[in-house]
């Protein structure tokens, strides 16, 4: 998996832009566009939040409206523009109309995606005023690749991006994705806008399915805060432009794309906690012995959103009963006469009694960069994974002046 990109790592047939229209107060890169040479195949998971911003509204509406065949996405930080009314919703349909006119394609084959305050109006007019240049400007360079990754974001303290590639039929296919989040992390999705572009050739309907199974287990098995956004948007494109076959449900080749758009996925998911606000440690939190994958997977999920098992982790202390009593209220059934939890490698629960362990040296280990947290309930075969991150005061300072 790489992060620092070359060209080499770019998939064919794509172009990238970015540049500052002034919609940060600090006057940073804010305004992305990528497209594709050609139309390319189209998959897209939003959030699952009943207060949607208005550009979720017009991107579902156009993924439908061209049955998966879409040429860019546009995207702007610094504004939500959700909860902004028809001025709102008529702003994204402009950015929309505006950047199809300049790429000479249907506006229907245009994602629009924001991201930023809640409930302000959107100067939409410096996005029209920029998109000429940001258009004019696009190219196929690792450089643009980065800067539209760093235009996306918001409180991150650094861009995630993420490429790999597998071979097929002596041709080289290549993905590279970037996203954006650090607070507002949780399934279903999260605060984050995350784009993937793949030289692939795959129809958009195996896409969307392939899409949605690699996302149960990336960016919806994670949690920072327990908050979801208005606005997450989760995007791949696929362009055929490395001129493979098509890619056929079933094969070995669907397995390969399945495991490559996985690696990328996971990797940005990964990043994302890693730059949670605040955060000093990923947590990755692994359920072993539930009777059922959900049961599992609902048992990390309360552990990851526990505040105190996370401000625990924050101070490495080794505070094993918070695990176990957040396994508890998760509403799966097991014996807790059963259970055993390991922490960072350490045994500190063996069927539900306490082990006697070094506190010191268990505290040392939870305060390394990633730590591995292991509850195994003895009570099927199924298991499950979730990652989140340690809760600081700076969380609490980070978002008690997000506004101001």
């Amino acid at each position: 998996m790489k992060h620092a990109l070359s060209e080499a790592a770019l998939p064919l047939g794509f172009r990238f832009s970015a540049t500052a229209c002034g919609l940060k107060k600090t006057g940073a890169l804010d305004l992305a566009l990528l497209s594709s040479d050609v139309p390319a195949s189209a998959a897209a998971v939003f959030t699952q939040n009943l207060v949607a911003a208005a550009p979720v509204v017009v991107s579902k509406a156009h993924l439908r409206a061209s049955k998966g065949c879409m040429r860019a996405i546009v995207a702007n930080a610094g504004n939500a523009n959700c909860a902004t009314g028809a001025p709102g919703y008529a702003a994204s349909v402009k950015t929309v109309e505006e950047t199809a006119r300049r790429l000479g394609c249907n506006p229907n084959e245009v994602f629009v995606c924001s991201t930023g305050v809640i409930g302000v109006p959107l100067p939409v007019e410096k996005i029209l005023r920029a998109l000429p240049l940001v258009a004019k400007n696009r190219r196929p360079s690792a450089r643009s690749f980065a800067e539209l990754s760093l235009a996306i974001c918001t409180t991150d303290t650094r861009p995630k991006t993420a490429a790999t590639w597998f071979k097929m039929a002596r041709k080289r296919i290549h993905f590279v994705g970037c996203a954006k989040g650090a607070g507002m992390i949780h399934p279903n999705m999260a605060t984050t806008l995350a784009f993937v572009a793949t030289d692939a050739n795959i129809a958009p309907a195996l896409l969307q399915k392939t899409l949605r199974d690699v996302t149960s287990r990336t960016f919806n098995a994670i949690s920072i805060d327990g908050d979801t956004s208005t606005n997450d948007t989760l995007i791949v494109l696929a362009n055929g432009a490395a001129g493979a076959p098509a890619i056929k449900v079933g094969t070995a080749a669907h397995r390969a794309f399945s495991k490559a758009l996985e690696e990328v996925c996971h990797s940005l998911a990964l990043q994302i906690v890693a730059d949670g606000e605040g955060a000093q440690r990923v947590i990755e939190i692994e359920i072993r012995g539930a009777k059922t994958e959900g049961a599992a997977r609902k048992i990390a999920q309360t552990i990851a959103t526990s505040p105190l098992v996370k401000t625990a982790f924050a101070g490495g202390d080794p505070n094993w009963g918070r695990i176990f009593a957040a396994a508890g209220r998760s509403g799966v059934a097991f014996d807790p006469d059963q259970v055993d939890i390991h922490m960072a490698g350490i045994p500190v629960l063996r069927k539900g009694q306490p082990l006697d362990f070094n506190e010191r040296a268990a505290s040392n280990r939870l305060l390394e960069p990633h730590v591995l947290l292991v509850v195994d309930l003895h009570a099927g075969r199924a298991s499950a994974r979730y990652w989140t991150c340690d809760f600081t005061a700076e969380y609490v300072r980070i978002n008690a002046s997000y506004r101001t």
